[in-house]
C-alpha cells in the first residue's frame, strides 16, 4: 500500500516537473497587433487636385514610425559570447607531539617504551571548472508601434510565424525604441531597442526530438531528492 501512494506521489510530482512553458499561442492577447485609433467622423473634405486629407501624405517627413500602429523594422544582429574559468587549490598540513609525562623523574613508559604522543593531520583541495557560452541570431522582423511614451519614444511590439515542414518557428521581440535611431529605410538595428525582450522558439515534429521527456525532466529538477 505504501508503495502504491509512494509510486503515485513520483508520478504527481512528474507531471508537475514536466510542465515546461513553451511558445505562446498565436491569439496572444498582448501579441496581437496594434491599431491606430479609429478617426472621429467629420463632415467630407472638400476633393483637391494634389492633396487630399484622407490620404495622410506626409510631404515634407522621412517615413518613419512614429505614431501608434505604424510599422517598422527591427534587423536582428545579436551575438553574445561569455566564458568563464575558475581554478582552486588548498593545503594544509598540521602537526602535533606531546612528551611523555615524567613520574618520580622518570618519563613514563609502557612496555618499556616512552609513552609519547604525536599527531599528524594533512588536508588538501583541489577544484577547477570553466563555463563558456556563445548565441547568435541575424534576421529581421516587423514589428509595430503599441505605445509613444511622453518623451516621444516608441513601444514596439511584433511576432513571426513561419511553419516549416512539420515544424514552426516562432520570433518574438518588444522594446522600446528612440525615433533618433531609426534609419531613413525604417529599420533599426536591435542593439538599439531598449529593454528588449527578444524570444525565438519553436514547436512541432523538430523541437519535440530536441527536448527531453517529462520523466527525464523529473530526474533532473530540483524535486529529486537524490
Amino acid at each position: 500500500m505504501f508503495a502504491c501512494r509512494f509510486l503515485l506521489a513520483l508520478c504527481a510530482l512528474a507531471l508537475l516537473a514536466g510542465c515546461a512553458s513553451g511558445p505562446g499561442a498565436r491569439d496572444d492577447a498582448q501579441w496581437a497587433p496594434t491599431l491606430p485609433p479609429a478617426p472621429q467622423i467629420a463632415a467630407a473634405p472638400a476633393d483637391g487636385s494634389i492633396y487630399h486629407d484622407q490620404q495622410n501624405m506626409e510631404l515634407f517627413a522621412d517615413p518613419r514610425a512614429h505614431r501608434v500602429g505604424d510599422i517598422l523594422t527591427v534587423a536582428l544582429v545579436e551575438s553574445t559570447q561569455a566564458s568563464k574559468k575558475a581554478t582552486t587549490t588548498t593545503s594544509k598540513t598540521d602537526k602535533a607531539k606531546l612528551a611523555s609525562p615524567t613520574v618520580l623523574g622518570h618519563a613514563l613508559a609502557i612496555g618499556g617504551k616512552v609513552a609519547d604522543i604525536g599527531l599528524d593531520g594533512e588536508r588538501s583541495f583541489d577544484g577547477a571548472g570553466s563555463s563558456s557560452q556563445s548565441n547568435q541570431l541575424t534576421g529581421q522582423i516587423t514589428v509595430t508601434v503599441a505605445q509613444r511614451l511622453s518623451n516621444g519614444n516608441l513601444i514596439v511590439r511584433g511576432e513571426k510565424w513561419l511553419t516549416i515542414n512539420q515544424g514552426q518557428e516562432l520570433v518574438r521581440i518588444a522594446g522600446i525604441v528612440r525615433p533618433q535611431d531609426i534609419g531613413q529605410d525604417n529599420v533599426v538595428p536591435s542593439t538599439r531597442v531598449a529593454d528588449a525582450r527578444i524570444s525565438y522558439t519553436g514547436r512541432g515534429t523538430l523541437a519535440d526530438a530536441n527536448t527531453r521527456g517529462w520523466l527525464s525532466r523529473f530526474f533532473n529538477s530540483k524535486w529529486m531528492p537524490f
